[in-house]
């Protein structure tokens, strides 16, 4: 299979509470529609999260946040890429990257879901297009 590229935003959102909150702030936007390709929690404190939200509707998101009164940082620019389990397979996207000169400035993966993976490339917005090209050559 070759490897499935999405385009994707994010948006962060700060909250008071740990982690475990997690239900209150999800069902808020969940309510306003928005479903979700990924999302990522890290406290900041010893009562602060930081939530990365990665909307499959971007406008959806930020209605739903606007309605819910809560304040999105964002949109960011990142790649979903979805691909078979292979043996160097991220290893294969980095060269590609570096050789296209594009730095990634963090990464969230996850193997071994139905025989594949998926990892979250975190980019510059002006890199998106060139890395997608990168990637698929």
């Amino acid at each position: 299979m070759a490897l499935d590229i999405k385009r994707v935003e994010y948006y962060n959102i700060s909250i008071k509470g740990q982690i475990t909150d997690t239900s209150k702030l999800i069902s808020t936007i969940v309510g306003a529609g928005v479903d979700f390709h990924a999302f990522k929690a890290i406290p900041l404190g010893p009562n602060r999260t930081q939530f990365t939200l990665f909307a499959k509707d971007s406008s959806k998101m930020t209605d739903g946040a606007k309605k819910s009164g809560l304040n999105l940082e964002g949109p960011y620019s990142a790649l979903l890429i979805k691909g078979d389990e292979k043996s160097g397979a991220l290893a294969d996207i980095y060269k590609k990257l570096s050789q296209a000169g594009i730095q990634v400035d963090e990464a969230s993966g996850i193997a071994d879901i139905n025989a594949g993976y998926g990892v979250i490339l975190y980019l510059k917005q002006e890199d998106c297009g060139k890395a997608v090209t990168a990637l698929e050559m």
